[in-house]
This record gives structure tokens, sequence and C-alpha cells, in this order.
């Protein structure tokens, strides 16, 4: 009897991990990211070549926005990182928080560095 809630409770775990991601929803995003995939190729293939100066460079962050708009769609749905919060929220703000640091440290260090020249 125990074996058998064992097998219950681990199979509704496994259900509960990944009931947002169904057939329905696979296709919703696959079409989503064709969609920013065509963008990106109709900017970078038929709108960019064609601007110059100051028009280029709206150009490129638009670019970018759509990357990254890309990069969160497969990390969050196709990696699953969207139904994992604690791992989401430790992968993002523990490397931030380094990062944060290490710009202090070194921000701190320049300022001694510059005050030694002069």
């Amino acid at each position: 009897m125990s074996s058998e809630n064992t097998n219950t409770h681990a199979e509704g775990a496994d259900h509960g991990e990944h009931e947002g991601m169904d057939k329905k929803r696979i296709w919703r995003i696959f079409w989503i990211l064709a969609g920013i995939t065509t963008v990106e190729f109709i900017i970078a293939l038929g709108i960019s070549p064609h601007l110059k100066g100051a028009a280029h460079s709206f150009i490129n962050p638009a670019y970018i926005i759509l990357t990254l708009f890309k990069a969160y769609f497969i990390v969050a749905f196709f990696m699953h990182l969207k139904f994992e919060k604690v791992g989401l929220i430790m992968a993002i703000i523990v490397p931030v928080l380094f990062i944060i640091g290490l710009i202090l440290v070194l921000t701190n260090e320049s300022h001694y560095w510059i005050d030694l020249r002069m």
C-alpha cells in the first residue's frame, strides 16, 4: 500500500510540474518564435541594409530586444524554467548579485589607482 501511494504521488508530481505545457501551448510558442524570427530576418536582410546613419542606430536595439524575447520564450517554456520559480530566481538573482558586487569592488579599486596617479 505504501508503494502504491508513492507511485501515485510521483505520477501526480510529474504531471503537476509540466501541466502548463500541452500541445496547444507548444504550438503557440512555436508560432510566436517563428514570427519573431521572421521579423528579425526582415530587419536584418530587408530593412537594415537600406538604412544609413541615425535610422540604423534604432534598428540594432530593436533587433536585440526581439532576440531577448526569443531567448525568454526558449528558456521559459522549452527549458521549463517558467515552471520552476525558485530555480529561476536563484539562477538569475545570485549571478546578478555577484556582478553588482564585482562592479562595486572594481569601481572602488579604480578610484584607488586614480588617486595614486594624482
